[in-house]
């Protein structure tokens, strides 16, 4: 057995019960390493013991970061602007969110490839990386986003009237990274140790208290907008002291120690090397949700940025499960690929695809046939209503090949192709979708903005997975042996 358990039990008083404590003690022992050694058993049955608490803990987490906006949303005569303003700041939060990605993400793979490889010292040493380097991080984005924060949320599309709102949001929210940096980057950690259900608990504790300080503070309290951001900084707090304490605490199969956060530059080298990738994707959706918004204020007006706040806000709620089901399968392919099982691989990414493609297709025909519902959760201004209906529907109608990308992408990042990860990453926002959100409007007006969206996911889509396919899974499928360069 590769990892010493640190299950607690009790140690009885009597001699007699020697042999019946240690006997308990070997079940528990073996029971764990059959739990985190993912190259045995059924691959479906493995992949969603470890996916579906990572799912149901991915929709609450889109529930968690737009339960704000639904609830400024209905702030009766301003909370059209008030939502609108909070939408602004959501592209210079979600950067955060990018680095904290870049660091948890980045090192997870590695560290599930050495747990497979039996090196449980190396894999170690990169959990204590990954998080001393949040930490740092999260201090210098901190420093930075108060400096630039004002003219950011202009560079965001803000107006003189929305700005007042999403400067308070943006500036609690800073205050309060550190707490979501680390619960978001070092959650992976706790998943990929086999303990997705206390991962999923990272999440819904989270949200279960935004979900009830927000309406006290929103309301009751009658802080509107700076409830809202008070109440998410107390619930990812409570959220990144959960985390902690499960990884330092005797139940972790590997602690996060001390020690292990002992900086190493070759490990940091390759920590940042791989989680580029989900760092490019989400910072580039950052920069993608500025051109957005820069570009509805300019060619729509407020309006039509409360639109794309709308949108937005349901499309990271959907991508979600999809997201969650993904993740959940990275650690099973980053496992066996270290225990060298390309068998097991191949069948692991056949069966991740099913099932993302299968959500995203469902996803799309929903918001499709029944946008309004939808739209009315956040507010229900007839004005907004009009607007948002025909947009919402051209922005998800090629919803499903969204999910192409990330099947693509995640078994690229799993398998340690940095490169390959990175390069996607860019091809589908930067390359394809600005420039046509620069270009769409100019003959078609403030819906070329929305149909940007749908051609870069079926363009984008399409060249990821088909790149995957030749390059990684029919390879998977021949070989008996590694044919990737090892990390």
């Amino acid at each position: 057995m590769f990892f010493k358990t640190h299950t607690k039990l009790k140690r009885p008083a009597k001699h007699s019960s020697f042999f019946i404590y240690h006997a308990k003690r070997l079940i528990i022992i073996d029971m764990n390493s059959v739990k985190s050694d993912f190259s045995q058993g059924d691959i479906k049955k493995t992949i969603v013991r470890l996916a579906l608490p990572l799912v149901l803990a991915q929709i609450v987490n889109g529930l968690y970061n737009i339960v704000d906006r639904v609830f400024i949303g209905q702030l009766g005569e301003i909370g059209r602007t008030a939502l609108t303003g909070v939408g602004v700041a959501a592209p210079v939060i979600m950067i955060t969110t990018a680095f904290a990605l870049l660091w948890g993400l980045g090192g997870t793979p590695f560290f599930s490839i050495e747990r497979g490889k039996g090196d449980t010292e190396k894999a170690r040493q990169y959990m204590g990386n990954s998080f001393a380097m949040l930490i740092i991080t999260a201090v210098v984005i901190t420093i930075i986003g108060l400096l630039i924060k004002d003219k950011a949320l202009f560079w965001c599309g803000a107006s003189e009237e929305t700005f007042p709102y999403a400067n308070t949001y943006l500036t609690i929210c800073l205050l309060g990274s550190i707490f979501s940096m680390v619960s978001l980057g070092m959650n992976s950690f706790i998943s990929a140790q086999g303990f997705p259900r206390i991962s999923m608990m990272t999440i819904i504790i989270g949200a279960v208290i935004n979900l009830i300080l927000d309406p006290i503070f929103i309301y009751v309290l009658g802080m509107g907008v700076l409830g809202a951001a008070i109440a998410t900084v107390i619930s990812q707090l409570v959220s990144a002291v959960w985390v902690v304490r499960f990884l330092t605490g005797p139940n972790a199969i590997l602690r996060l120690t001390l020690s292990s956060m002992s900086l190493k530059k070759a490990l940091i080298v390759k920590i940042l090397g791989l989680g580029t990738s989900e760092f490019v994707m989400r910072f580039t959706t950052s920069i993608v949700y500025i051109a957005i918004n820069a570009s509805l204020l300019f060619y729509g007006g407020d309006l039509y940025v409360t639109v794309g706040t709308v949108i937005n806000s349901l499309r990271d709620l959907m991508i979600h499960p999809i997201a969650g089901f993904a993740s959940g399968a990275q650690p099973f392919l980053s496992y066996n690929y270290g225990a060298n099982r390309p068998d097991r691989v191949h069948k692991g990414i056949k069966f991740m695809g099913i099932v993302c493609i299968s959500l995203s297709i469902l996803t799309s025909v929903t918001l499709v046939a029944f946008p309004i519902p939808f739209i009315r959760l956040f507010n229900s201004d007839p004005a907004l209503i009009e607007a948002a209906v025909p947009a919402l529907r051209i922005f998800f109608v090629l919803f499903g090949f969204l999910s192409l990308q990330m099947v693509g992408q995640y078994t690229f990042v799993g398998l340690g192709m940095s490169k390959q990860a990175i390069f996607f990453s860019i091809w589908r926002k930067v390359i394809i979708l600005i420039p046509l959100m620069l270009i769409l409007p100019r003959h078609m007006g403030v819906m070329g903005i929305f149909w940007a969206e749908p051609v870069s996911d079926t363009i984008g889509g399409l060249c990821c997975f088909l790149t995957m396919y030749f390059m990684v899974y029919r390879k998977l499928k021949k070989d008996a042996a590694p044919f990737i360069a090892s990390p």
